[in-house]
C-alpha cells in the first residue's frame, strides 16, 4: 500500500520544478505534468500568439506562449497557458521574468484530455485572477472559439464563435478577427 503524499507548497513546487526538464501545472498542492501536444494545437497555439504579437506592437501589452508561467496568487496555482497577453509593467518590463501574475487575456487551446479542466477547475482558478478580463478556449475539433469576459458587473459571459459565426471580439486587447484566423488553418 502507499503511503498518502503530503501537498507541496508553491515554494516548494517551484524550486523542484527548476530542476525539471518538463513543465508541470501546480493546483491544489498537486503537480501535474503537462501532455504533450498535436501538431493541431501547436497551430493553433502559434496562430494565436502571431496574431496577437502583431496586433500589439508598440504598445504596453505583450504576448507569450507556452513556456512562460502564469501564477495565480488567490488559487495558489502555477499554469503554462498556451497564450497569455499582459499589458502591466510588473509582467511587461523585466526580460528575464519567467512567472506572469497580471494577465488580461488567457487562451487555451482545447484538447479531449485537457478540456474538461480548462473549462471547470483551471477557469475557476483564472477568475481569481483581478486583471484577467477574458478567458479564450479555441476548439480546433469543433472549429470553435469560446471567449469568456467579465462584464461590468463582474459576471463572466460567454461569447460563443464558430466557422457560421465567424467573428471573435477582443476588448481586452483592442483586436477583432475570425475563428479561422485562430485556429491556424
Amino acid at each position: 500500500m502507499a503511503l498518502p503524499q503530503s501537498k507541496l507548497t508553491s515554494a516548494d513546487f517551484l524550486a523542484w520544478e527548476a530542476t525539471q526538464d518538463e513543465r508541470h501545472i501546480f493546483f491544489e498542492g498537486e503537480v501535474f505534468a503537462m501532455a504533450g501536444g498535436t501538431a493541431e494545437h501547436n497551430a493553433a497555439a502559434g496562430a494565436v500568439y502571431v496574431t496577437f504579437k502583431l496586433h500589439l506592437k508598440g504598445s504596453p501589452c505583450k504576448t507569450f506562449i507556452g513556456d512562460m508561467r502564469l501564477f495565480v496568487a488567490a488559487a495558489d496555482a502555477h499554469f503554462y497557458p498556451d497564450v497569455v497577453v499582459s499589458c502591466s509593467p510588473a509582467d511587461t518590463q523585466d526580460p528575464k521574468l519567467t512567472v506572469l501574475t497580471e494577465a488580461c487575456l488567457v487562451v487555451e487551446v482545447l484538447s479531449q484530455s485537457t478540456a474538461g479542466f480548462d473549462r471547470g477547475k483551471k477557469f475557476a482558478a483564472y477568475r481569481q485572477l483581478p486583471t484577467l478580463a477574458e478567458y479564450v478556449l479555441i476548439d480546433p475539433d469543433q472549429k470553435s472559439v469560446e471567449v469568456f469576459r467579465k462584464n461590468a458587473q463582474g459576471v463572466w459571459e460567454l461569447h460563443p464563435s464558430d466557422v457560421s459565426t465567424p467573428a471573435v471580439v477582443l476588448p481586452s486587447i483592442g483586436w477583432s478577427g475570425t475563428v479561422v484566423d485562430l485556429l491556424g488553418e
